[in-house]
């Protein structure tokens, strides 16, 4: 199966779960989202990778106008049916992937993606496409989990999330984040990070991972270098900590017109 249709048929699996995710569903994120597109004024607004959706009702609830694209058609479902529940009319969705928009050029004011780019068969490639439908003077904010700096505790990120999700790419570390936005004509991301607690049950649950791939990822931390076990502050039963970035950007002449 191809990495762009294993991506969708495993989130089409947990949509709901998704909808339902503390994670996904909470976070003060969500309220900078609403303020950001509140304080643009009614903007147009890609949600790219939306999954479940919460970002687009962050963006809905600012005002502004949202596009919800995803690649899974079922994850689309759920962001239509949630929509009309929360009496949300200015949100509409598409369906693609991320690499190739369906979008005329300089179409939104607003683009944020949530939780999605560690997906992404190429990042750099989205990046420029994201660049094509943004307006010159639009912000960009990419929300995800970062790996670290250290090759030692990226190896280890990737093979835990790898074996959870075979649809996982990779967690990216800020530094290559930079490098892609500006190779994209983006100027470098005003960038905030905070921690996420992984409850493991849950975390595993959320994306059905099959039981000998979770016990493989309980055995992979339980045999980590001290040094990694006390950055992500691994639990007896499997929990950990992920650092999550908000990167926030603007193309680069409007930055530097600023």
């Amino acid at each position: 199966m191809k990495q762009t249709d294993l991506a969708a048929d495993q989130f089409g699996a947990s949509a709901i779960d998704y909808l339902r995710s503390k994670v996904h569903a909470q976070g003060g994120d969500l309220q900078r989202l609403t303020n950001l597109s509140g304080s643009l004024h009614c903007p147009a607004a890609l949600d790219l990778g939306c999954g479940a959706g919460h970002a687009s009702f962050a963006m809905a609830q600012g005002s502004a106008r949202v596009t919800a694209y995803d690649l899974s058609e079922k994850m689309l479902d759920i962001v239509k049916g949630e929509s009309r529940q929360r009496g949300l009319g200015n949100i509409e969705v598409r369906q693609g992937p991320a690499e190739r928009l369906p979008f005329a050029d300089s179409t939104f004011d607003l683009v944020a993606s949530r939780f999605s780019a560690h997906h992404w068969m190429d990042v750099p490639a989205a990046m420029g496409e994201v660049r094509r439908v943004l307006k010159d003077d639009g912000t960009l904010v990419v929300i995800d989990v970062v790996a670290a700096e250290s090759p030692l505790l990226d190896t280890l990120l990737q093979t835990v999330e790898m074996l959870r999700d075979a649809s996982h790419v990779r967690d990216y570390r800020i530094t290559e984040w930079v490098a892609m936005l500006e190779s994209a004509n983006f100027a470098a991301p005003a960038t905030d990070t905070w921690i996420l607690q992984m409850e493991f049950a849950t975390w595993v649950a959320r994306m059905r991972t099959p039981q000998l791939r979770a016990n493989a990822i309980r055995d992979v931390l339980a045999g980590a270098a001290e040094e990694a076990k006390q950055h992500f502050e691994t639990q007896p039963d499997g929990s950990f900590n992920l650092e999550v970035a908000w990167m926030q950007t603007r193309p680069r002449e409007a930055a530097a017109s600023a």
